[in-house]
């Protein structure tokens, strides 16, 4: 069994060079053999059936089953290019940081299945483009 590395979307790459809030590796999957001296190939579920399922050693990490170890996540949606989008929970704060020349509106955001010293300052103007619905309140 191992896991399969995973990378956020395009425009969340600012957050996941910062490395704590993507997710680098998902759900063990079945090595079902092996192709080559560094590839495998694995038993990948119906939802990521357009997906090879032919991957490098780089992009696989071994699982070590610790039954005592149990870790409740919500499961990721895949796209069809093993990327997923990272959605904000809430806005948990405000502020406007001030430039020589201009002011610039930040909000830091509290990101799904992350813990609030996980959030993230993001510019205002960004986040209500794309997310609208969490300045309603």
């Amino acid at each position: 069994m191992v896991f399969l590395k995973v990378a956020p979307m395009k425009w969340v790459m600012r957050l996941w060079k910062k490395g704590k809030l993507s997710p680098r590796f998902v759900r063990p999957f079945e090595i079902l053999d092996k192709v080559g001296d560094l590839a495998y190939r694995l038993a990948l579920p119906p939802a990521l059936s357009r997906v090879h399922n032919v991957f490098h050693v780089s992009m696989l990490r071994k699982d070590i089953h610790n039954p005592s170890h149990v870790v409740s996540f919500e499961p990721l949606q895949l796209n069809m290019d093993l990327t997923y989008e990272e959605l904000p929970l809430r806005i948990v704060d405000q502020k406007e940081k001030e430039l020589r020349t201009k002011k610039i509106a930040l909000v830091k955001v509290l990101w799904r299945n992350h813990i609030v010293e996980e959030a993230t300052w993001e510019h205002e103007d960004e986040i209500y483009e794309k997310y609208p619905h969490l300045f309603d309140s």
